[in-house]
């Protein structure tokens, strides 16, 4: 390829003028810089003090003012208003002028969002879409900042090339700067300001302007921290006060976060809100960068709910055996759910940056309010009596309308007519020129007591507007006012919490937590929960729950619902215990699985616990019977009157085993603990027949093992109940509830019967035992039998108490628990020792 020539112009010999300056580059590089960086601050990066928007924001909002894109007309593509900004005001680049634009229709960005978005404007994890796909308009508060533009509020400037004017700033109904904050990077400063409440501002606003000389503390009754849009937490407020004193501060702010029981077997915190402008998909990148790196424990699974529906919600699933408080101090110190807020509050104020605490940014926007409606009042005085001057003139003129027509008809030419009207009736220059400029068919409107009514009416309201403008107070109240209607209009409640204290909140249902100092302090909380002693328990109705302690269960006031326990276990928080069913089968139990319920003194409410079928898999058909210990001697008795001891040796690697082999239409109706051949074990049939004898009698056997005979049954009898009672125990008691077969369910009908266990005689093994109710007329089985550590408490079915009587002997149906009433019969819980076993059946 050819290379080309350059051709100069200048003829050969010909001499060049050259005018060469020499500079410093020192001063010329100062001289630039500083222009830059004012244009940078002034003009780009900085707020201005009195309506809080930068110059792209201003310019944002007045051209969609002035398109008409007000809240009750439809959406345009935010491409138009881009466009048009960019042409006529902001000569930059449009991605600069729609950022501005999607940042104030962010509802987690500004407090009081001030465009109203269709489309995807982003979130916090995501950008928004292109500005030729989404579409906005002005959202409702928006229109108090540009109201009254056109009544010369504010002055107008130039535009970039001089052809339109724009405001200056914005008139500013409310303190925006306040109430959404701001941030921006200008040449060798910043700007950071945190979302207010709008209603506490205004509030601390009003107080200002009614007391010039309020102080700090006093606005601080009214403002006593930021209210992010995302709500959170807001820990330690002394570096607010510090911002507010002086321009600068920093604070804490914190997830709101809850624990709750996912399922039977599962607990996790579930985060409801984050701090400001920390997205879900942060948090859980984080989390999951920490536990791979083994900073954090106790974590099992992360998994984000959010929905339009609900709002956020991340649920972070614990492993057993962890402390969820523990877990929360390691979360807060490794992930964004915790961050840390400066305030720098710097603003322009007179073309100059500043940086302004509370009491000096409120003044100086009270300062530009009272300008505002000062000069809008004047705008509206001035307005008023120009329209009297006319309406005055009218007046003169209509008295004599046909000669006024007479004049101008007489006239050669309009000065003519305007000079004679003039002199003839003392009229101005406007007046006359407002009088030759009506149509003849306008005269008929203008009656001489309208004319008279409207003069009256200007004359008030003249009045009015001049004595606002003559008396400072009035002038103070009147704006006061209007802050009111914008708060009683647009304020909603605080959604940021504030705490003064760095002490973690204890989450609901889990015990308090010592102090967390925060990130880069160790937490002073044990991570995995400890191997304490506890009571496993399940009630009659079903729930099954651990207490957070061994203390003695004893009996605590008023009867409650699920207060008879059908099997209590001593064991440990990190223990195993085995749970015994119908059809033989025994579940491996990991007891730290079980819903913990909150430390009480007495008998634990059992409403906190779960009901087994959520707990663990049942056939159909197939009952939960009971819950044993794995570590020791425990005793079987089945529907058909077999009974076995079972040994101790459960296999290791299997989470369910079968404890007995059962017969055809056979199943197990009861079971205890049999460690000594000295316990008896308790049969009663349906026909009324007790059998007890000694442990002795059955010697142990493996698990595979079908048991022997426990009781000779009669024909088409069934054993209802099998358990086993401690030898001599003087407070053992024997509970039986009979009726009909031809009794309707849910009618009175059938008896109670509580007597000492101590007056039936001991028997051998696979006798028929004695009678233990005596059956009355319309009688002729039992539905209800419980033997053991009395004395002993009755149920229904779902669980709500049952009297028994008190007294040993056979009640009738009158003013007792009724067949169709008493479903379950289990111990008493008064009272019980630690080391002793309460649930003997």
């Amino acid at each position: 390829m050819a290379r080309r020539q350059t051709v100069s112009k200048t003829a050969p010999g010909e001499k060049i003028a050259e005018n060469i300056i020499d500079i410093d580059v020192t001063t010329e590089m100062e001289g630039s810089f500083l222009e830059y960086a004012y244009s940078v601050i002034y003009s780009r990066a900085l707020p201005d003090a009195r309506d809080g928007l930068k110059p792209v924001q201003r310019r944002i909002l007045y051209m969609m003012a002035d398109m008409g894109l007000r809240p009750d007309r439809g959406h345009v593509k935010s491409a138009r208003v881009v466009g048009e900004v960019m042409g006529k005001l902001h000569p930059h680049g449009d991605s600069a002028i729609y950022d501005a634009m999607v940042r104030m229709a962010q509802d987690w960005a500004l407090r009081l969002p001030l465009i109203d978005g269709h489309g995807n404007f982003g979130s916090l994890d995501d950008g928004p879409a292109a500005a030729r796909y989404t579409e906005a308009r002005l959202a409702a508060p928006a229109l108090t900042l540009t109201d009254h533009l056109d009544e010369d509020v504010v002055d107008f400037v130039p535009n970039y090339d001089n052809q339109l004017m724009q405001p200056e700033v914005l008139p500013a109904a409310f303190p925006n700067l306040l109430v959404n904050g701001t941030t921006g990077i200008a040449v060798g400063m910043a700007t950071n300001m945190a979302p207010h409440n709008l209603g506490e501002v205004i509030a601390a606003t009003q107080h200002l302007i009614a007391n010039p000389e309020a102080t700090l503390d006093e606005l601080m009754r009214f403002i006593p921290g930021p209210d992010l849009p995302s709500g959170g937490r807001i820990v330690g407020l002394d570096g607010i006060r510090d911002a507010y004193a002086s321009g600068r501060g920093s604070f804490k702010t914190r997830a709101k976060v809850e624990v709750e029981q996912l399922n039977a077997r599962r607990t996790g915190l579930v985060i409801t809100e984050l701090p400001y402008m920390v997205g879900p998909e942060k948090v859980i990148e984080k989390i999951k960068d920490a536990v791979t790196s083994k900073k954090l424990q106790g974590i099992s699974d992360v998994v984000d709910l959010t929905d339009r529906s609900h709002g956020l919600r991340l649920v972070i699933e614990l492993k057993n055996g962890f402390n969820p408080n523990a877990v929360l101090a390691q979360l807060y110190r490794y992930t964004p759910m915790e961050d840390s807020f400066g305030i720098n509050n710097v603003t322009l104020v007179d073309g100059q940056p500043r940086t302004l605490g509370l009491v000096e940014l409120l003044q100086v926007y009270v300062a530009h309010r009272l300008g505002v409606v000062r000069r809008r009042t004047a705008f509206r005085l001035r307005k008023k009596q120009d329209r009297l001057h006319l309406v005055e003139g009218l007046l003169i003129a209509i008295v004599d309308i046909d000669e006024v027509i007479q004049i101008i008809r007489s006239s050669d030419e309009t000065a003519q007519a305007r000079e004679r009207l003039m002199a003839i009736y003392d009229l101005t220059e406007i007046q006359a020129n407002h009088i030759l400029e009506l149509r003849l068919r306008q005269l008929t409107k203008y009656s001489r007591i309208e004319l008279e009514k409207e003069k009256d009416e200007l004359e008030l309201a003249i009045k009015e507007l001049q004595a606002i403008l003559d008396s400072e107070q009035r002038l103070r109240s009147l704006v006061s006012d209007e802050l009111g209607e914008v708060a009683a209009k647009y304020a909603t409640p605080r959604r940021t919490v504030l705490l003064e204290s760095e002490a973690a909140s204890p989450l609901k249902g889990v015990a308090a937590a010592p102090a967390v100092t925060g990130k880069g302090a160790k937490a002073a909380l044990p991570l995995e929960i400890a191997d304490d002693p506890c009571w496993v328990i399940l009630t009659s109705s079903g729930q099954l729950a651990r207490t957070s302690n061994q203390e003695p269960l004893t009996e605590a006031g008023q009867r409650v619902r699920h207060d008879v326990f059908r099997s209590v276990v001593k064991t440990t928080a990190r223990g195993e215990i085995g749970a015994v069913t119908s059809s033989g089968r025994m579940v491996r139990v990991q007891v730290l699985d079980m819903p913990a319920l909150p430390p009480t003194s007495g008998l634990p409410n059992m409403a906190g616990g779960v009901p087994v079928k959520d707990f663990m898999t049942l056939a159909k058909g197939e009952k939960l019977i009971g819950l044993v210990p794995l570590n020791e001697i425990i005793a079987l008795g089945t529907r058909n009157g077999i009974v076995k001891r079972v040994n101790p040796e459960y296999p290791l690697n299997r989470d369910d085993w079968e404890a007995i082999t059962l017969k055809p239409k056979d199943e197990v109706v009861g079971l205890g603990v049999a460690q000594q051949d000295t316990d008896e074990l308790v049969f009663i049939t349906e026909q009324a027949q007790l059998l007890r004898f000694s442990a002795s009698l059955v010697r142990p056997q493996g698990r595979t093992a079908g048991g022997v005979a426990g009781i000779k049954l009669g024909a088409d009898d069934h054993v209802l109940f099998f358990g086993v009672v401690a030898q001599n125990d003087p407070a053992a008691v024997v509970v039986t509830v009979s009726t009909g077969s031809e009794t309707l369910p849910g009618t009175p009908g059938g008896s109670v019967k509580v007597t000492e266990f101590a007056e039936y005689p001991v028997k051998g093994r696979a006798t028929g035992g004695v009678r233990a109710h005596r059956f009355l007329k319309g009688e002729d089985a039992l539905v209800v039998a419980w033997a053991g550590h009395g004395p002993a408490k009755a149920a229904a079915a779902n669980g709500v108490a049952r009297a028994l009587p008190t007294e040993h002997g056979r009640r009738d149906g009158s003013g007792i628990p009724l067949t169709s009433q008493v479903d379950q019969v289990g111990p008493s819980n008064t009272p019980v020792e630690p080391g002793e076993d309460p649930a003997a059946g």
